[in-house]
């Protein structure tokens, strides 16, 4: 059963910091492992849910990214990308709000499938390929334009067989009350 999308989409167009930038001392001091973290979000969140979790396609297509996203990906501004955002939902709470950018080019070879995921969650792929490589991570505070409430994200860059794809992970307020 759908629920309610969990926010309007944040501003992803926004500056993005490494994790050596004075930013990271911004975070509160609650968010600072779920930023940090390089291992796989999904694995995480299942056993902080204790099973009682679940991925929810918000929506999926092609479009442009943003500048920032291009950037990150080394794509021309007016290029076309499979951009996928789910809710990533623990204990039937939205906990996380993620976008993935995958280009054209990287669909190819055994990547088509990433575009037939439907309600899988993309962690339990990129983290069982061997030929997978996990960029720097970034972050960034973005502003969930429903409520005006500042949450933090972090994003970065994958790599399947040297072709790339970019993940953002936007950490949402029901996260934080999780026992």
């Amino acid at each position: 059963m759908p629920i309610a999308r969990a926010l309007t989409q944040p501003n992803f167009d926004t500056r993005w910091s490494s994790l050596r930038r004075p930013s990271m001392t911004q975070a509160p001091q609650a968010w600072r492992r779920w930023l940090t973290d390089s291992g796989s979000l999904t694995k995480r969140l299942v056993e902080l849910s204790k099973g009682d979790f679940r991925v929810e396609v918000v929506s999926q297509g092609w479009q442009r990214p943003t500048r920032s996203e291009a950037k990150a990906l080394r794509m021309n501004s007016r290029e076309y990308a499979l951009v996928r955002e789910v809710q990533l939902i623990g204990q039937g709470q939205p906990w996380v709000y993620a976008r993935t950018i995958v280009p054209a080019t990287t669909l190819t070879g055994r990547q088509r499938p990433l575009k037939l995921l439907g309600n899988r969650s993309l962690g339990s792929m990129l983290f069982t390929d061997p030929t997978m490589r996990r960029g720097p991570l970034q972050i960034s505070r973005l502003r969930l334009q429903d409520t005006k409430t500042d949450v933090w994200a972090r994003r970065s860059l994958f790599y399947l067989s040297d072709k790339p794809l970019l993940v953002c992970e936007v950490f949402l307020p029901a996260l934080q009350q999780v026992k």
